[in-house]
């Protein structure tokens, strides 16, 4: 495929391949109504690298007496991530949902995993490329409709995560594309 073009429902900005959705839909997270549901249902944690865990690890010392007693046990039985069924690395979760990170007041790692701050972008390697889709889950209504009374698409919305995880040549080079193509008409 030749770099920065459009296929159909796919584009490709570098070798990142994702869907228009990413450009065209709308989405905001707004935590004080959702209240970081995404961190409390689901029935796997979130992806994690070996350098992530490698880091929570580093936290855990200090995150230890912030940490639910569920989470405590959890942790001391698998260890702060455990393979899901289809073998990718995750982070231990609580009474088959809750992340083992989250407190009161959201996520106690100093720094969340590329895939939490993605949300609901999720990554996918595809060979030597790297695939983005946007995941739909009912319990962000609220963040889709609050994007869309605001004008704010989801590409938008996760500039800081996109730019941390691609770069900040990618990002621009993903909003010359978006905006070329909304000229074209084809978003």
């Amino acid at each position: 495929m030749a770099k920065n073009q459009s296929f159909g429902n796919l584009i490709e900005v570098g070798d990142v391949i994702l869907h228009t959705d990413i450009l065209t839909e709308y989405f905001c997270c707004d935590i004080d109504s959702c209240h970081g549901r995404c961190c409390e249902e689901g029935d796997a944690g979130a992806p994690v690298t070996f350098d992530e865990i490698a880091d929570i690890e580093e936290q855990l010392d200090a995150l230890w007496p912030k940490l639910s007693a569920g989470a405590q046990a959890v942790i001391d039985k698998q260890g702060v991530a455990y393979p899901d069924p289809e073998g990718e690395l995750v982070t231990s979760i609580v009474c088959g949902g809750n992340c083992a990170f989250r407190g009161p007041k959201g996520c106690l790692l100093r720094e969340r995993p590329i895939s939490c701050h993605l949300y609901p972008i999720r990554e996918k390697k595809l060979g030597p490329l790297t695939g983005l889709n946007y995941h739909r889950w009912n319990i962000c209504q609220e963040a889709v409709q609050f994007g869309s009374e605001r004008g704010i698409h989801l590409y938008e919305f996760l500039q800081e995560p996109l730019i941390r995880r691609f770069g900040k040549a990618w990002y621009d080079e993903l909003c010359a594309i978006a905006n070329e193509l909304k000229k074209q008409g084809i978003l």
